[in-house]
């Protein structure tokens, strides 16, 4: 299984879109700063998920929410 995931930083704007096969282990490597992208932006909070069976399925919903119109979405949800 594969999750989609955006999470959104607690201190500022940013919202980040990944894919990962384990959530949990990806949302502590965020909020501890082991990821460089995202370490200045820390701590996260989750704000969406979405599963899916193959990887590719995730990747092409990873690459529209990233899109401009996938941002847009994710805005509605904050």
């Amino acid at each position: 299984m594969f999750t989609v995931y955006a999470i959104k930083s607690i201190k500022n704007n940013y919202v980040y879109v990944g894919l990962t096969k384990n959530l949990e282990n990806r949302l502590a490597r965020h909020n501890s700063g082991r990821e460089k992208t995202t370490k200045p932006h820390r701590p996260f909070r989750l704000i969406r998920t979405e599963n899916f069976k193959t990887w590719q399925e995730a990747r092409n919903r990873e690459k529209q929410l990233k899109s401009g119109y996938g941002k847009e979405f994710l805005k509605t949800l904050i």
